[in-house]
């Protein structure tokens, strides 16, 4: 799998001592075989996000990375990406021992996210616009945060299919909703909410101090019985 340097926020690093980890995973195609660019779109489009965790998280002892699939697509049976996720939460634990890793994905990254959170090191998923056919499985998400946003305005991904999505979810764990007014699939409308949403999280879900925003109600809400925030 391709990646950009996995580096840290702040001037933490493996000798100062790691606290967790952000991994953020682009989006794809339903089928391709054909290797991943860092010119990619769906890799481009994520590093004003990226940007925005790390920005969010710098002096706390958190590294960030951004992946790149080894293919663009999902590829059926195959799960292409899944194998690549699970590939680098392994490397981190390896790299940092043991510290809990956040999984954030895009589309068919937020599908991929959503497969490996079923590894032992992951406490927190969240999709972003994700792509979560009827499908998709939900047992691995036992014990983990999860969150799952989706824009009103969004052709390419349902967001029927994520809000019935998060029902299944909650039969095993703690699950908010946010619904993105004007939001479409690119993220590139409202881009600042969706980063704020990843930053947020990414606080959240790490334990540090988070302002109290869209992600922060839309657990509060959950708490509540409520099912979903609209931003």
């Amino acid at each position: 799998m391709g990646r950009e340097a996995m580096g840290s926020t702040g001037s933490a690093n493996a000798a100062a001592g790691v606290r967790g980890a952000v991994v953020i995973a682009h989006g794809g195609k339903d089928v391709s075989t054909e290797p991943v660019s860092p010119l990619d779109l769906a890799v481009l489009r994520m590093h004003p996000l990226v940007h925005a965790v790390r920005h969010a998280l710098r002096g706390s002892g958190v590294v960030v990375s951004q992946p790149r699939f080894t293919v663009r697509g999902w590829n059926g049976d195959l799960a292409s990406p899944v194998g690549d996720l699970s590939a680098l939460i392994d490397e981190l634990v390896a790299r940092h021992g043991d510290i809990p890793v956040v999984l954030i994905g895009h589309s068919m990254g937020a599908r991929a996210a959503f497969r490996a959170a079923g590894h032992p090191a992951v406490s927190a998923v969240a999709g972003l616009a994700p792509w979560l056919p009827r499908e998709e499985p939900v047992a691995q998400l036992a014990g983990r945060r999860v969150l799952l946003a989706h824009g009103t305005l969004d052709m390419v991904t349902r967001p029927a299919d994520t809000w019935a999505y998060a029902e299944r979810a909650r039969s095993v764990t703690e699950v908010a909703t946010i619904e993105v007014r004007g939001g479409e699939h690119a993220m590139l409308r409202r881009a600042g909410l969706w980063h704020r949403l990843a930053a947020d999280f990414s606080r959240l879900a790490l334990g540090l101090p988070t302002s109290e925003g869209e992600v922060t109600a839309a657990f509060r809400e959950t708490a509540a019985g409520q099912q979903r925030t609209v931003a």
